[in-house]
């Protein structure tokens, strides 16, 4: 193979599991699965298929991909990152076994592309592709940002990386109210974390000191932490909605695309401008209060 393993976390995934491991079947050494202990077939399946599968309690992605970092028996130079309801394109898959061998000593990171789909369709437009992702690395190299959302893998200061050309796919077959019900929960996670950057700087990686590696989401991290965060509650959803639909050109992906740029740019913001809204209200300034609530009724706790 190619001394490379991956890591996939699941919790019922049986609709998506086959198709991620049998994308990776042909590249990897290994595919480890860390799962929060399914209910459907999600563990069997994925033993069928030939993952080493342990089961481990769920708090957040950044914590249960640390802790398989840390505890999986991974003895392979590289580590990848793929989501259960990804899957790498053949295209992807030919690159890496060419050029994985041959990648010089000195760098640490690869970053890979991926499209992401929504109702069978292709997001092109919007600022969703090219969306370049750190997703495999050496191992012992990277860690990943500890971060109740939008967690990112952190390399070491001056790390070298390179960009492949061809793609993963993220597309998630659950359907619209999965969707939302995920996106709900995500909101409370994105919530907590604007919470936690504003009141409680010095708790996780809430800064940019550790993005070097990573100018893409340093970026990104700049712009959500220095400028949108400022803006009006409420006002910058509908800021960041015209961006994305009009300036960034989403209108081009059809019905389908304005269904995912009002629902992901628009309705998900405000929701999380929502949330931010109730605790500090009833927080009104109190930091304590604010931990309490989080942990009471969102179980997150700083």
């Amino acid at each position: 193979m190619h001394n490379l393993a991956a890591i996939i976390l699941t919790y019922n995934e049986e609709i998506h599991i086959t198709r991620c491991i049998e994308s990776l079947i042909a590249l990897v050494d290994s595919v480890f699965v860390i799962d929060s202990f399914s209910t459907d077939s999600t563990v069997s399946v994925a033993k069928s298929l030939g993952a080493f599968v342990v089961e481990h309690p769920f708090i957040n992605q950044a914590e249960q991909f640390q802790w398989g970092l840390n505890n999986l028996p991974i003895s392979t130079k590289w580590i990848m990152r793929l989501d259960a309801d990804e899957y790498l394109e053949p295209d992807l898959v030919t690159e890496i076994q060419e050029k994985l061998p041959a990648i010089p000593l000195d760098v640490d990171g690869i970053y890979i592309r991926r499209k992401v789909f929504f109702m069978g369709q292709w997001i092109r437009y919007g600022g969703f592709y090219p969306h370049t992702l750190l997703r495999i690395w050496c191992n012992g190299r990277g860690r990943v940002e500890q971060r109740w959302m939008d967690e990112h893998i952190v390399l070491p200061p001056n790390a070298e990386t390179i960009t492949l050309e061809g793609h993963l796919v993220d597309d998630n077959r659950k359907g619209i109210t999965f969707w939302t019900n995920k996106h709900n929960n995500y909101a409370s996670r994105e919530m907590a974390d604007i919470l936690i950057h504003k009141y409680f700087p010095l708790q996780g990686d809430y800064g940019l000191r550790e993005m070097n590696a990573d100018p893409q989401a340093r970026w990104k991290r700049a712009l959500k932490d220095i400028v949108y965060v400022k803006l009006p509650v409420g006002f910058r959803a509908a800021l960041y909605f015209f961006y994305r639909y009009f300036l960034k050109l989403g209108f081009l992906d059809g019905s389908r695309g304005f269904i995912w740029h009002f629902l992901q740019g628009f309705w998900y913001r405000l929701l999380v401008d929502i949330k931010i809204i109730e605790v500090e209200q009833r927080a009104k300034g109190d930091h304590q209060r604010i931990k309490s609530i989080l942990k009471d009724e969102y179980g997150i706790e700083i």
